[in-house]
């Protein structure tokens, strides 16, 4: 797995270097590893390498700064140009590469300048002083996005690199990757499990704070599933394998983390645009400062003045600030989400929640546990074993309490099963063509119909508890300034109407198809503003994508649908909604904050420079202490706490 897009996100236009020009995957000699835990361990060492590093060049070059301070003549310039290289060598280098290899100017290249320009009019005093601070400046920067890295990463320890498997009795330690579906596994207590499966055999307690931010272990035993990346507390329990790692929770989260970075918001892609042509506009700003106000003004007895003006905006101008602040805000806001149990695949999806105007909801999975039952079934208990056979392949809540209700054992009579989306499932059962689909009942539950070569056989009646906290999600939900919130079901409208009304949901849509779901979201989307649609299913998959935000339940949710998802709920719980609007607006604020704050000093600083009532020193603050009050403002991002 690459993961340097995780460790610097506010140099993802250096190709994932660090900023000393370094390729981190160079350190591995072991050429077979590929993306394997070496290649992260060295990736983790090597930035705390380099953290060490610039702190013993920041401690040595100010002592050589310091003591420069109470000498005179060649002594002090000899300390001062032996302080200017420990701290500035490394940076002039990698700035004349960008320049000459990448025909690209940056920050570094600024500095470089500024630095060298004011050595030329006999300031090296304030030049030792811009690269020692500039070189604190990206420390801090290191350092910051090390936290809100290790936020995020710590998913990385979800994944063991070994499983261990009975065979004929045996247990057998295998490579995670070749264990397959139908293994048996056997984990210890205080083990992490490897696998998403069903326990066959003991009871222990589950603790699933990485995957779901939950805090309490869950008790499990034997029937029940568990998820790759929980850690078994308690017992020992024999798990059958249902996904190979490649296919469970564990490896979907780390994937969508990995490209979570991938998806820039808005504000962050104009950033970096802005950020290249500023930098050029600043370049040409101090030369015509430097020498074309003294030419044309006839100040040429001034020309050291105006250079060293030219010189200070260099480093005042220095973008550090915003395109720092700005990616670490977002990924922060990510990191923050990833404590709460809510996955979000990227800033533009943060950027999106926190514009949010309504939301809609799913039923069943989403506002209801999901955890349905059959009470009765018209054609009796020959027909529900059909429908089961039928069902017995598909994820769907519906068809699992059908499979469960029928307890069949057998499959071998069935083929040619074709689920359609929202519709049913059709199979060949025994030579004759078994569809099991929405029914055209009305009486309360979730009634389902079992059609036998064109002709209705039964029909199975279900029903489903609300989930605990779905009425004081709804109530937040409100409470946070939704201007609607809508429920649209492809159950029955009594079924519906009863779920939403007792969750405090008045605008109810339901018996429709995911075509119908997708134009009704369309129409709230232009009467409201930006929608989000929460859903579990595979039937919800094109209503997700059509949606402004589309938030997926992880735990019970398909495979499609938490593809097609922007935000990922990992437990579940309905609650989690507002807390990912709540951690989005947050997250925004920030942006703007840092942005704000980093364009008024600036400005500030630029025009008392001009006017000559700021110097070198003032530069400094609005570029380096700017920078470093955006990257600590960002970090609030990270650690927000919601409470419902």
């Amino acid at each position: 797995m690459e993961t340097n897009v995780l460790i610097e996100p506010a140099k993802a236009d250096k190709e994932q270097r660090s900023h000393h020009g370094h390729d981190r995957r160079e350190d591995c000699a072991h050429e077979e590893c590929g993306s394997c835990r070496c290649e992260e361990k060295l990736s983790e060492e090597s930035d705390k390498d380099d953290i060490k590093k610039d702190v013993i060049k920041i401690i040595l070059s100010g002592a050589l700064f310091i003591a420069a301070l109470f000498l005179h003549g060649v002594p002090r310039y000899a300390l001062l140009a032996a302080a200017y290289l420990i701290v500035g060598a490394e940076i002039i280098i990698s700035a004349a590469t960008e320049l000459f290899k990448e025909h690209s100017i940056d920050e570094e290249f600024l500095m470089s300048i500024a630095t060298v320009g004011a050595w030329a009019i006999g300031e090296g005093t304030e030049a030792v002083a811009v690269m020692l601070f500039y070189t604190v400046g990206e420390l801090l920067e290191d350092i910051a996005c090390e936290r809100s890295r290790k936020s995020v990463t710590a998913l990385l320890k979800l994944r063991p690199d070994q499983v261990t498997l009975k065979k004929d009795g045996v247990p057998v330690k295998v490579p995670l990757e070749e264990a397959a579906a139908g293994d048996i596994a056997m984990f210890s207590p205080g083990e992490r499990i490897a696998l998403d499966g069903i326990i066959i055999s003991g009871e222990t307690l589950i603790d699933n704070s990485a995957l779901t931010g939950e805090s309490l272990p869950e008790r499990r035993s034997e029937g029940d599933n568990v998820y790759g990346g929980g850690i078994n507390t308690t017992g020992a329990i024999e798990v059958k394998i249902t996904k190979p790692y490649s296919e469970s929770s564990s490896a979907r989260i780390l994937e969508m983390v990995e490209n979570a970075q991938e998806k820039k918001a808005t504000a962050e892609r104009f950033i970096t645009r802005f950020a290249k042509k500023y930098t050029v506009a600043v370049v040409i700003l101090a030369l015509a400062i430097a020498f074309v106000i003294p030419i044309f003004t006839g100040y040429s007895d001034t020309f050291t003045k105006w250079f060293y003006r030219g010189l200070t905006l260099l480093v005042v101008s220095c973008p550090c600030a915003f395109v720092i602040s700005v990616p670490l805000s977002f990924f922060a806001g990510i990191g923050c989400a990833s404590r709460n149990g809510i996955l979000v695949k990227g800033a533009s999806s943060i950027e999106s929640a926190a514009k949010l105007s309504a939301v809609a909801l799913d039923k069943t999975g989403t506002v209801t546990q999901g955890n349905l039952s059959v009470v009765s079934c018209s054609g009796g208990d020959e027909i529900l074993k059909l429908a089961a056979l039928a069902e017995s392949r598909s994820t769907h809540p519906i068809a699992k309490a059908i499979v469960k209700a029928g307890n069949i054992t057998d499959t071998s009579s069935v083929s040619d099963i074709t689920e359609e989306a929202g519709r049913g499932v059709t199979a060949n059962i025994n030579g004759d063509k078994v569809f099991v689909g929405k029914a055209e009942g009305t009486g309360a539950g979730i009634s389902v119909a079992v059609i036998i070569n064109g002709e209705t056989a039964g029909e199975i009646v279900l029903k489903d508890e609300l989930k605990p906290d779905s009425r004081e999600a709804v109530a937040e939900l409100k409470r946070i300034g939704l201007d609607r919130v809508v429920m649209l079901s492809g159950d029955k409208k009594t079924a519906a109407e009863e779920t939403a009304e007792l969750v405090g949901i008045s605008n109810v849509r339901a018996e429709l198809s995911p075509e119908q779901k997708c134009k009704e979201l369309e129409s709230i989307k232009s009467s409201t503003g930006l929608t989000a649609f929460v859903g579990d299913g595979l039937n919800d998959a094109p209503v997700l994508a059509a949606s402004d935000v589309g938030i997926a339940m992880g735990g019970l949710g398909s495979d499609a649908a938490i593809e097609t998802a922007d935000i990922v709920i990992l437990d579940d719980k309905i609650s989690r909604i507002p807390s990912a609007i709540k951690i989005s607006r947050r997250t925004m604020k920030i942006v703007y904050q840092c942005v704000a704050l980093a364009f008024i000093a600036k400005l500030a600083v630029i025009a008392l420079e001009i006017a000559g009532l700021a110097g070198m020193w003032a530069a400094v603050f609005a570029d380096v202490g700017v920078t470093v009050l955006c990257i600590l403002n960002s970090l609030r991002a990270l650690n927000y706490r919601v409470r419902n």
